[in-house]
Order: structure tokens, then C-alpha cells, then sequence
């Protein structure tokens, strides 16, 4: 490959060398011109051969460059002036011109002061990547491979220009990302150069300490790992400090408050919070070790990055066995938000580990309540009471989970600061209006993008008051974000219900020991009581279940038990419907856990037939749909859905998606404005797309036991926010499903 013309290296150390070495081995461009200080170093770098050509001063190859070469800048950080004033002296306008400082904003101000302008061919990037070994000696070729690399391009840049240093760090195995100038400096200050000073200050001061003779030499693996980088380049580390001086003093104040803090705590043996501490930096460090496999730094950039994920599912099988799918998902997110409002202590058992429900557990860490686990399903909430809740540091992000967003704009509104909810590209596309109309009402100021889609600002300190609102549609998310504001609101919230859902939230309220009234269709609640922590046992989740309950009903000789599911009588509708269609399916070993009812739910296949599904089933079966029309697809005769035109705002257009996958596997089906009409047929194999919601993932995972060939589902990788053991569970019960990740 020479994709690029002449590279000049200034600058020959590790940074400069390994990039020249990587070019060699990659054969990425047509010459690779060194230029250092000291003839012996060009000499070893020639002998070594990581250049094809090396002098001593820039200007001794100034005349061979022409447009589409590049120079690279290798030097300590305080150094780069000076080569920038040689360049300017002597290198052509067209060539490129880049950087690999540590710190990007001084070399922007000097670039700026030196030429009396920003040039178009001056790109300022910095490669992440290093070791402890320096000089031309450590030149590694594979150095840059998976590491980052970070690109800050200026307004002024070409966009060819920066694309070229694009693909000569893409050429040496890097992964390349864009920040601005100060929000680099501002992260580096404090994911790099704050560490550094911890470890350079820590290494000092023991090694000063004329009691601790033997610390060295008996240190543990800890130690050792972390002092590790006070052995890198001392004076390249004071360069670097002092051209980040104004952020890495800011990262050092920041650290050294919550140090004190941190003594403060051990000193009066508070446990609770020291765990609190440990706790929120173990899970921020492994979400840390999640970012580092296949995020970005900056958080635009991480739904660009998110993995490919392909399901292929071979065609017939049976569906057998006794299995428990993971805990309710509804039940676990408010198992969090309630035990965090709490007095006292909360210990859940059955906690849902998927994303969604994770993302509202950190969303509560990230406002200072203790949270200990999830560990197989157990957490332990210590919560702050109605009003003990801290203003996050920053935005509060949910990733996937409307649930989360919705819930907590309740809670936030009642809130004495103002808070910021976002999400994935997913989410920010479906419009809250449905809960912050509403919430306007009580007197919240909430700020949104246009059609009231996220970021939502939630702007605290109001005085809410209490309202009647009557639902246009129903929906337990927006009822329950109401309700969980009318506990800071004055006066009574009452709620009414065009059609019954799920009253996970009112039941659990109970269960905390606060007072919610239900008449018919109308629940309400007043503010001034409180919640006091209590044992949680989280049941199965229905929703979760139905997967495999539409998978035995649709395939013949299958028998499958699926345990400890919750059959609230708001949820249960999959079931009712399942049996008007003729599904051989029974409730065993019936029991109340923790107020709400559950069962061993076993289902034989049996011919179902196509019905008009009543519309007092549609709410308490919403979620379950996209599965339910995989049955239909199955029945025998014509299935008609009406009244569920909130399908068409979850995390897709669920109608629309379900009516274009079975359109693509020889179904015919009609989508209307509130439903969708399936006619029963012969499922063919084929390509579907799931839209990135994980229910129509799933559901067209199990369609194809009954398909005549291979299905492929494209688009898989949010199954994991509400169930993260699906493949691990179909697999044993019969399903053949293969999973590629691009």
C-alpha cells in the first residue's frame, strides 16, 4: 500500500520512531524522512530501518515536500514551538502538518502567534500510546495498533488535510477519534496527567520516608502497577504540566477535596459512606473497562461505535425444559428508584442485571445514594429519603431505557436542583411530551429539543402542585411518573386511566408504606408521608417469558415451564390472549411474593387461530406484542390488533417494524393507524430488520421454528437492556441461534 506520499518524522523517540516503524511495516507511503537532533540518532534509526532517510534539521528536505505530505511533530510538549517556527520558515503551504503533543491547547495558541493565523494544513491530534522505554531504541511498529489516537481539528482545518492524518494513523492499526482543543486538555488533565502527579507525588514522598525502609522492596502487585508510570520521561510529564497548568490544577483540587472528604469518613468510621465511595468508583471503573473495549472518549461518538450484532436462526426444532427468565425489568427499575427515596435500608433480591435497569440504578449512584452490588441479583440500596437526593455532576444518561427517563422526570421534578436526562440515539428520537406536558402542569419548567424529544433539562426548585389528569392514552410509565411527583407535590395527584395498566409503581408505593388510593379507574396520591426501606423479592419477568411462551405455543411436540412469573393482573393480558387463540397453556404453584402474584407458567403446543384481540387486553399485554404477532403469523385465519397506537412510539415503530419483518418472511399482514391486521401463513426464511429494539429481535428469533429456512436478524445488540442471558436461554431450550458481532 502507498496511500501516502512523503511522512517526515521530527522528532525520532518512541512517539516519532514507532510511527515510522508502523508506516515501514504497513508500506503505507512512498518515503519516511527522519529528523533528529543528534547524528547518532539518525544513524541508529537508518540502521534500524524505521526511515529510508534522516538529517539533522528540517530544512535539509524542506525543498522535497509538496502537497499531501505530511510532517509529523514528536517533541516534548514545550519544545513544539520551536519546530512550528522552523516549519513556518521553510515548509510549503500545501504540506500537512500535525502534531503528537500531550496537551493541544498551547500548541494551538502558539501556532496561532507564530503564523498570525490558524493554517488550513495544521491538524493538532495526540496519539494515546506509550511505555516506559524512550529513544529511537524503543521504536515499536505495533505500538499504535488498537490504541487511540484523538484528532482535535480546528474550524480552519481542510477537511482533506485532516482526513490524511486520519488515514496515516488508521495505517499504523489506530483507532481515530475527533474531540474539540479544551475539552481534550480538560479529560487528559484528568485521565492522564492527574494520574501521573499521583504517582510521581507518591512515589516521592515514600521514598522519603525514613520509616518505611522495606515499602519498596516488600510493595504488593497494587504498588507496583500503579506507580508504574512514575518511571516514564520526567521531563517530558513537567512539560506536559506545565503547558496543562490551569486544568491540571483544577484536576488536583477536585481530587484533593474528596481525598479530605474520604479521610473525613474513615475517621468517623462511617461505613456506609466509605462504601459508597468504593462502590461508585468500582462500577465507574468498569464501565470505564466497557468504554475502553469499543467507545469513544467524547459520548457523540459512542452510538457509532456500538458493535454489530447479527442473529442467525436455522429454521424447525422443538422448544423443551424448566427454566427462570431474569427478574422483572418494570419491578427492578422501581425497586431502585423507591429504595433510593427510602428511609432505612432496602435489600432486593431478583434484580434484572440488563442495561435498562442498570442505567436507573447509576443514574441514583450518580446522586449520591449507596448502592452495594448487583451480585447475582442481590442489591442493597441505603437510602437518602424523599429529599436527600444530590445534584448529579452531570448529565444523568440512560442509554436505551424510556422507563428510566420517564420515572425519574417524576422524581427530578420534586427535586431542589436542576438535572439533565439523555440517551442513546435510540432514545433521543421518541418524544417525552407525554410526561413533561403534564409535569408543566404541576408547575416543573422542563426544557426539550424539538417535539419535546431528549436531552430533557428538568429545571428543580419549583413548587409543584397537585393536579387531576386524565390520560389520553394509556400508559403506566406516564401514570407513574406522575404519581411519583405528586410525592413532592402539594396537595392531591390524581391519575385517571382510560384503559387499566400495570400499577407496579402504586403497589410498591404500598409496600414502602406510602398511602395510594385507587377508585376504579382513578389512583391518586398526597405528599408528606415517607418511605421506609424494605425486602424486595423481584419475580421473573412476564415480558421476558412470553418469548418462550409464543415459542412452545408456535411449535409442534414443545412443552416448556417457565418459573416464578410475575402475573400481575396489569400484566397478564399475553396471557389472556395466548389463550384466546387456543394456546394449551396452564398456571401452576400460584403464590404472592412480596405483594405481587406469581406462577409456574407451563405451555404445550396447540393450533392456535386468528381472533380480533379485545382491546381491555391491549394495555395489559403492550410490551408482548411483537411476540403475539409471531403467533398470529402462526394461527390459522386472520388476527386484528386495534387500540395500540403506542406501539408506535416505544423504542421503534413496533407496528411498523413487526408489519415489514413478516412482510419479509411471506406473511401478509396490512399495518393501520392504531394495529395491525396478520393473516396466518407459512413463515420463509429471510432477512429482518430488528430497528435496534430488542423485542423485535427476539421475536423474530423464535419465528423461525417455524420457518421453511434460515431467518437473519440484523441489529441485535440492545437485546441485552432487557434480557442479557436471551442466547444463553434459547439455546438450551432448542432454539439454533448463531451470534456474529461485526
Amino acid at each position: 500500500m502507498t496511500g501516502l506520499n512523503k511522512v517526515v518524522i521530527v522528532g525520532l523517540g518512541l512517539i516519532g520512531g514507532s510511527l515510522a516503524a508502523g508506516l515501514q511495516k504497513a508500506g503505507a507511503c512512498q518515503k519516511i524522512i527522519g529528523v533528529a537532533r543528534r547524528e547518532e540518532t539518525c544513524q541508529q534509526a537508518l540502521k534500524m530501518g524505521v526511515v529510508d532517510q534522516a538529517v539533522t534539521h528540517i530544512s535539509e528536505v524542506a525543498s522535497e515536500l509538496g502537497k499531501g505530505d505530511i510532517v509529523f511533530i514528536s517533541v516534548p510538549t514545550l519544545t513544539v514551538r520551536a519546530i512550528v517556527e522552523q516549519l513556518k520558515a521553510c515548509i510549503p503551504s500545501d504540506v500537512i502538518i500535525t502534531d503528537g503533543a500531550s496537551v493541544k491547547g498551547s500548541v494551538r495558541d502558539d501556532v496561532r502567534e507564530i503564523y498570525g493565523h490558524f493554517p488550513a494544513n495544521f491538524v493538532l491530534g495526540h496519539p494515546i500510546a506509550g511505555s516506559e522505554q524512550s529513544g529511537v531504541e524503543a521504536s515499536n511498529p505495533d505500538l499504535y495498533v488498537k490504541h487511540r489516537v484523538i484528532v482535535t481539528p480546528m474550524p480552519q482545518n481542510n477537511a482533506e488535510a485532516v482526513t490524511a492524518v486520519r488515514a496515516m494513523w488508521q495505517a499504523v492499526g489506530a483507532e481515530v477519534l475527533e474531540m474539540e482543543v479544551d475539552d481534550h486538555d480538560v479529560v487528559l488533565a484528568s485521565t492522564s496527567h492527574l494520574p501521573h502527579v499521583i504517582a510521581y507525588s507518591l512515589v516521592d514522598t515514600l521514598a522519603h520516608d525514613s520509616h518505611n525502609e522495606n515499602i519498596f522492596r516488600y510493595a504488593a502487585g497494587g504498588f507496583r502497577d500503579f506507580t508504574r508510570i512514575a518511571s516514564s520521561d520526567a521531563i517530558m510529564w513537567r512539560d506536559i504540566m506545565l503547558a496543562n497548568k490551569r486544568s491540571v490544577l483544577d484536576a488536583i483540587d477536585l481530587f484533593s477535596s474528596n481525598l479530605s472528604r474520604l479521610r473525613a469518613l474513615i475517621d468517623k468510621e462511617d461505613a456506609t459512606e466509605i462504601t459508597g465511595v468504593f462502590t461508585r468508583a468500582k462500577f465507574a471503573r468498569d464501565r470505564f473497562t466497557k468504554m475502553l473495549e469499543h467507545k469513544a472518549y467524547s459520548s457523540p461518538m459512542q452510538n457509532t461505535e456500538e458493535k454489530l450484532v447479527v442473529y442467525t436462526v436455522a429454521p424447525g426444532g422443538q422448544i423443551k425444559g424448566r427454566i427462570r427468565v431474569p427478574g422483572d425489568k418494570s419491578i427492578s427499575h422501581r425497586s431502585i428508584m423507591l429504595g433510593s427515596l427510602a428511609e432505612g435500608t432496602t435489600h432486593i433480591e431478583g434484580f434484572l442485571e440488563g442495561e435498562d435497569a442498570l442505567a436507573t440504578l447509576q443514574a441514583f449512584r450518580d446522586m449520591g445514594v449507596v448502592i452495594e452490588g448487583p451480585e447475582q441479583g442481590t442489591v442493597t440500596v441505603h437510602g437518602v429519603g424523599l429529599k436527600g437526593l444530590q445534584k448529579p455532576s452531570g448529565a444523568l444518561y440512560v442509554g436505551n431505557s424510556g422507563t428510566s427517563m420517564r420515572l425519574l422526570s417524576g422524581i427530578l421534578a420534586g427535586q431542589s436542583f436542576q438535572s439533565e436526562l439523555t440517551g442513546d440515539v435510540s432514545l433521543s428520537k421518541r418524544p417525552m411530551n407525554r410526561v413533561a406536558n403534564p409535569l408543566r402542569d404541576m408547575g416543573v419548567t422542563i426544557d426539550t429539543e424539538e417535539n419535546g424529544r431528549p436531552p430533557m433539562v428538568i429545571n428543580g426548585g419549583s413548587a409543584l402542585k397537585g393536579i387531576n389528569y386524565e390520560m389520553p392514552m394509556a400508559s403506566a410509565q406516564v401514570k407513574s411518573c406522575l404519581l411519583l411527583a405528586g410525592l413532592y407535590a402539594e396537595g392531591e395527584t390524581t391519575v385517571t386511566e382510560p384503559a387499566p395498566t400495570r400499577d407496579h409503581t402504586e403497589r410498591m408505593l404500598r409496600g414502602f408504606g406510602y398511602n395510594v388510593q385507587r377508585e376504579g379507574n382513578v389512583v391518586s396520591v398526597k405528599s408528606g408521608g415517607k418511605l421506609t426501606g424494605t425486602d424486595i423479592d423481584i419475580p421473573a419477568d412476564i415480558s421476558s417469558a412470553t418469548f418462550f411462551m409464543v415459542a412452545a405455543a408456535i411449535c409442534p411436540g414443545s412443552d416448556i415451564t417457565l418459573t416464578h412469573v410475575g402475573i400481575n393482573p396489569t400484566r397478564i393480558g399475553v396471557v389472556n390472549i395466548l389463550r384466546l387463540m387456543g394456546a394449551n397453556l396452564s398456571l401452576e404453584n400460584e403464590r404472592e411474593v412480596g405483594g405481587e402474584p406469581v406462577a409456574d407458567i407451563r405451555v404445550q403446543y396447540a393450533p392456535l387461530k386468528g381472533i380480533q384481540i379485545p382491546e381491555d387486553q391491549v394495555p395489559l399485554a403492550i410490551d408482548e406484542f411483537p411476540a403475539l404477532l409471531i403467533a398470529a403469523a402462526c394461527a390459522e385465519g386472520k388476527t386484528v390488533l386495534t387500540g395500540a397506537e403506542e406501539l408506535r412510539v416505544k423504542e421503534t415503530d413496533r407496528i411498523q417494524a413487526m408489519a415489514d419483518g413478516l412482510t419479509a418472511l411471506g406473511i401478509e399482514c396490512e399495518s393501520t393507524p392504531d394495529g395491525i391486521i396478520v393473516v396466518g401463513g407459512q413463515l420463509t426464511g429471510g432477512t429482518v430488520e430488528s430497528c435496534h429494539d430488542h423485542r423485535i429481535a427476539m421475536s423474530f428469533t423464535i419465528a423461525a421454528l417455524r420457518a421453511s429456512g434460515a431467518i437473519q436478524v440484523n441489529n441485535c445488540a440492545n437485546v441485552t437492556t432487557s434480557f442479557p442471558n436471551f442466547v444463553d436461554l434459547a439455546r438450551e431450550v432448542g432454539i439454533s441461534l448463531e451470534v456474529n458481532c461485526a
